[in-house]
């Protein structure tokens, strides 16, 4: 089907006009600034092994949910379905789950799961098996965005591997998670790892991390840059685990923005944003600020 030309002249002049719908902010303008929550994105994260990718996601995911009441489907093969809800409650309640009462454990876990549906694995999956299942959960309950992490414990498609090869294939799954998003109005947050030779760059001796290494770039993750090039916004998670004070921050580049127009933008080089891990790993801080506090979410008392 072509495109109408009174739907293009209508996009442009919304553009024009600033009428064009933004991403969801948190209000903190520095990070507003960089990062969105927008419906139907396919979204790329990429990072090293053991650097928290995980922790940072969830937690970004419970603060959209906490700030906008976003609704969470989780594919997480390498966690639990318990060591997931703990953790997205721990950060909801800003507090470890040994201080909790079991009144807030059985509340909080309440609200968890109203918002957060969590796969459990117990079998392989395709890609394939994945949005399959993803699109009938979507048909009975309706969510806004679905975590696939991380993208290499999926099992491969035998028959489209046979038919197209290894480069082919990563096009393929890509294109069709790409369409998924757009087809269902659904977001996917892809969590990736980065390849090998990646993690064997290190920083130079002028730099400030002389020899830890380097946050991975858009075309470092396994498959290389077609994910960069099929993806709407692409971030990266590093964290220097081997460095004596600064373990504990990590670090979100954001390495590419599709639609700026609807907010959002790369951060420079060397100026990601930085988020600090607070004792017990409760949540984090951002310059200084709490971003999640127990008190601002929505319909809850805790």
């Amino acid at each position: 089907m072509l495109a109408k030309l009174l739907d293009i002249q209508k996009n442009i002049l919304d553009v024009k006009y600033g009428r064009v719908k933004e991403g969801l902010k948190i209000n903190i303008p520095e990070f507003d600034e960089h990062i969105r929550f927008k419906p139907a994105n396919f979204n790329v994260i990429i990072g090293h092994a053991n650097v928290g990718k995980t922790t940072v996601i969830l937690y970004l995911m419970t603060m959209y949910t906490i700030k906008h009441n976003i609704k969470w489907l989780i594919f997480s093969s390498e966690n639990t379905s318990t060591s997931v809800a703990r953790k997205i409650l721990e950060f909801a309640r800003n507090k470890a789950i040994q201080q909790m009462t079991d009144d807030e454990i059985e509340y909080g876990l309440n609200w968890v799961l109203q918002h957060f549906k969590i796969i459990d694995i117990d079998k392989l999956y395709t890609y394939k098996d994945l949005l399959k299942e993803a699109k009938e959960i979507h048909n009975e309950w309706h969510y806004d965005a679905l975590l696939i992490d991380p993208y290499n414990s999926l099992a491969k498609d035998r028959d489209l591997m046979k038919n197209v090869g290894s480069h082919e294939y990563d096009y393929q799954v890509s294109s069709e998670m790409r369409l998924f998003c757009k087809e269902n109005q659904i977001s996917i947050w892809l969590n990736t790892h980065a390849v090998t030779e990646a993690l064997r760059r290190t920083h130079q001796k002028e730099h400030e991390y002389n020899g830890l290494p380097v946050p991975p770039n858009m075309a470092d993750v396994e498959g290389g840059g077609k994910w960069g090039n099929r993806a709407d916004d692409v971030f990266t998670i590093h964290r220097y685990t081997q460095h004596p004070t600064d373990w504990m921050i990590s670090e979100v580049h954001v390495r590419k923005v599709k639609e700026v127009e609807t907010g959002g933008r790369p951060t420079s080089i060397d100026a990601p944003i930085k988020l600090r891990m607070m004792p017990n790993n409760i949540g984090f801080t951002y310059a200084g600020v709490n971003l999640l506090q127990a008190k601002n979410i929505k319909g809850l008392d805790f």
